[in-house]
């Protein structure tokens, strides 16, 4: 007798660590379901078929009996259902926006109606990444008007949970490209010190070292729940939180992961990533951080008041006012590059400011200052010394430790007592002489081979910048990781990505050489050996 057609399979959830929507069943149910390996199916509980959702088939043998379907434990929780619930999975239609993205790749102009489709899309499942690579590769070489980013914002804004506050929110972003850029863990407590709501949410690092969510997860807990990042925020006036465990514009988190493996960042996508996910978060005013210079993503002052022009532009579309400041981004804020050595330096301004390196303390009390003077807290001119009187009188500092403890951290952990990686690297001049150059993008590989900011006590610490005087055998870097091979790996990178150039009247030697010395220690002792 012929045995039944099987088309309700049995779900198997597993907590599976991928970025795409994909469901496994057995090769022999897919023939009798007259599927493929990668066909787009809907999936859903035939109970509940109003929560469709869209996932890509896998095939196996060996990891799915005959009859089980296995899913993620988030399509699980998107369609409501738990482990052995009956499951249904039937061939989806091919999803609306691959011809969308087709005409962008043509340089045409895209409608509201289809940006707000391929976005949607892009959450549900529908499109993969081959599509998603294709839309961001056509805002690339096309670009994009400031309709098209304007539609193209608000659809990401749409994507997730939306946070509205009961009084007006200020907040402070960066576009990045500086290696040590921790100015938030002091302009937070400043402004939050000076009585205005700054409920700010980071993102983890792309291509740095290290984001601000990575450094202030070293004090403190940032993967917070909506109702929680809004109880701290309320409480202390601050926060300091990682977005994406927010579920704030999803559609931009997915976006990131495309870019990151292309290594691109599209100017229409990194303005409607920006603006997106602020409006998500309730924010109503903003000071945006645009560091210019070489080896930054604005090589220069032009093409950064173009960008500022832009980000200006699409606020007053969408109701956030901005003010731009262009700033200084050709060497690293501060001295120490890394998860832990930023908390570590940010910690030690806000306790003793006037010891701290004047980019760290001077960038911080001028963005946070502009804050102030966009909130009337501050006449026009005069919000960089507010800043300043607010961090020197010690308030930012106590403002801080509020939000370390809201946010359940040890309120009262100091500088040295925060670990650093136990595998230690030392290098030194060579010659007398000047620094004349310091590359960013060298002391970014460097501190990521090291293991940043996976590994919180990986990075470095860059003891001169440019125009310094050194003496031969000057200690000029160290690098810190927490494992000896990624140590080695940094070692590496930096025999051949010098990011320090030190002149004298021996410009070089043939063979190159390198002073430096390496020693295995105990952080928690703060001793070293050879």
């Amino acid at each position: 007798m012929k045995e039944e057609k099987r088309d309700v399979l049995t779900a198997s959830i597993k907590d599976l660590t991928i970025d795409e929507a994909i469901v496994i069943i057995n090769h022999e149910d897919a023939e009798e379901l007259e599927l493929k390996a990668g066909d787009k199916v809907f999936v859903y509980d035939p109970a509940k078929s109003n929560l469709k959702t869209t996932a890509t088939l896998i095939l196996s043998r060996d990891l799915v009996e005959r009859g089980r379907i296995i899913l993620s434990s988030r399509i699980a929780r998107k369609i409501d259902v738990s482990e052995a619930s009956p499951i249904k999975i039937t061939q989806a239609p091919p999803p609306k926006s691959i011809d969308y993205i087709k005409e962008k790749m043509k340089g045409g102009k895209l409608d509201q109606m289809k940006i707000k489709t391929i976005i949607d899309e892009m959450v549900e499942g529908t499109v993969g990444k081959v599509e998603i690579m294709s839309f961001v590769l056509s805002e690339q070489f096309y670009g994009m008007d400031m309709d098209e980013i304007e539609y193209l914002t608000r659809a990401i804004y749409e994507s997730g949970e939306i946070i509205e506050f009961n009084k007006p929110a200020y907040d402070k972003h960066s576009i990045g490209g500086v290696p040590g850029n921790k100015v938030s863990l002091l302009i937070v407590p400043i402004i939050a010190a000076s009585g205005l709501l700054i409920p700010k949410t980071s993102s983890r690092a792309i291509t740095s070292p290290s984001g601000t969510a990575d450094t202030m997860e070293v004090l403190a807990d940032v993967n917070l729940s909506v109702e929680e990042f809004k109880k701290v925020a309320e409480k202390t006036n601050g926060a300091l939180i990682w977005g994406g465990a927010l579920n704030l514009a999803p559609a931009d988190d997915i976006i990131i992961r495309v870019e990151r493996i292309m290594g691109l960042d599209p100017v229409p996508q990194m303005l409607a990533s920006i603006m997106g996910k602020k409006m998500a978060a309730g924010i109503n005013t903003m000071v945006l951080d645009i560091p210019v210079g070489k080896e930054t993503k604005m090589e220069s002052i032009d093409k950064a008041i173009d960008f500022a022009r832009k980000v200006i532009e699409l606020g007053n579309r969408i109701g956030i006012r901005v003010q731009a400041g262009i700033t200084y981004g050709e060497q690293p804020v501060g001295h120490n590059i890394g998860p832990a050595l930023e908390a570590k330096e940010a910690l030690e301004a806000l306790i003793k400011p006037k010891e701290a390196p004047a980019s760290l303390v001077e960038k911080s009390c001028s963005l946070a200052g502009l804050l102030l003077e966009m909130s009337g807290k501050a006449p026009l001119g005069m919000g960089h010394q507010m800043a300043k009187e607010i961090l020197y009188s010690g308030k930012a500092y106590e403002k801080m430790k509020e939000i370390i403890e809201a946010q359940g951290g040890n309120p009262n952990i100091k500088p040295e007592e925060i670990p650093l990686g136990e595998y230690k690297y030392e290098v030194y001049a060579p010659v007398d002489g000047f620094v004349t150059q310091v590359s960013n993008r060298a002391l970014k590989e460097i501190a990521r081979a090291a293991g940043a900011p996976k590994d919180k006590g990986a990075g470095l610490i860059l003891h001169v910048k440019r125009g310094r005087k050194v003496t031969a055998r000057d200690k000029i870097l160290e690098i810190y990781a927490e494992r000896s091979v990624r140590l080695q790996d940094a070692i590496s990178v930096l025999e051949t990505m010098p990011p320090i150039v030190i002149e004298g009247m021996l410009l070089r030697t043939i063979p190159e050489r390198q002073i430096y010395t390496f020693s295995h220690y105990e952080s928690s002792q703060g001793s070293s050996s050879e």
